[in-house]
């Protein structure tokens, strides 16, 4: 029991300290930078143009920043897309490098895309599967019943799992060989703000590292609960 109530302690410290700190170093670097002449959105622009990436729109979004490799679309959230603050210009460095590896045929990344819209399909099985199991059980005395509640148990437990750590090398690659490089290369920053964009790049990569530790820690609970 001691040792429960240390995993889950740990487990706490893992996954949610990365995301506090996370938060705060985003929001320390949210004020205004005198030394940076335009906007999230301006940057972008800017950037796209620089790299031929041509097709890649860039939208203002509320769902927060993310690229997405399907509608190429990179999308600016409301507090960068009109800030030109150093978590502005770094976040919208990081999603460029995300649509560079879509230009540049990054695997990992295609490997994800796949992955997700696989992954959609798969949910919606399991989550139909686990409601109509419990009804079909007493009705159907067969083994199969069984098979189909575990594999749609394992596909919503384990899914995201391998989606999680199917990300990590996207976003670090994003991160630390595209956005930083292209940050550096470019002069847009001094050589104290490069260390400070890195540190902002480091702590959302260990959100990441946590939203893996996470699924990994429900897959195990759960593979641990059919034991009993």
């Amino acid at each position: 029991m001691g040792l429960l109530i240390v995993g889950f302690v740990l487990l706490f410290i893992i996954t949610t300290l990365p995301q506090l700190w996370s938060r705060h170093i985003l929001n320390k670097y949210r004020v205004p930078h005198s030394d940076i002449p335009g906007t999230g959105l301006q940057f972008g622009a800017h950037l796209i143009k620089k790299f031929g990436l041509h097709g890649v729109r860039l939208e203002e979004t509320n769902q927060g920043d993310h690229y997405d490799p399907i509608e190429k679309v990179v999308r600016i959230s409301q507090a960068n897309a009109h800030s030109n603050s150093l978590t502005a210009i770094t976040t919208v460095a990081h999603e460029i490098g995300h649509a560079l590896q879509d230009q540049q045929h990054y695997p990992p990344l295609k490997q994800r895309t796949l992955l997700v819209e696989r992954a959609a399909i798969m949910q919606k099985f399991a989550g139909v599967a686990l409601m109509v199991t419990p009804i079909l059980i007493p009705l159907l005395h067969t083994p199969m019943i069984g098979l189909v509640t575990f594999a749609a148990g394992f596909i919503a437990m384990g899914v995201p799992v391998i989606i999680h750590l199917n990300t990590l090398p996207v976003e670090f690659d994003a991160s630390f060989n595209r956005a930083l490089p292209l940050l550096k290369e470019g002069n847009y920053l001094d050589a104290k703000d490069q260390k400070t964009a890195k540190r902002i790049l480091l702590a959302c990569a260990l959100t990441y590292v946590a939203a893996s530790l996470s699924s990994l820690f429900n897959l195990w609970k759960w593979l641990k609960a059919l034991k009993r």
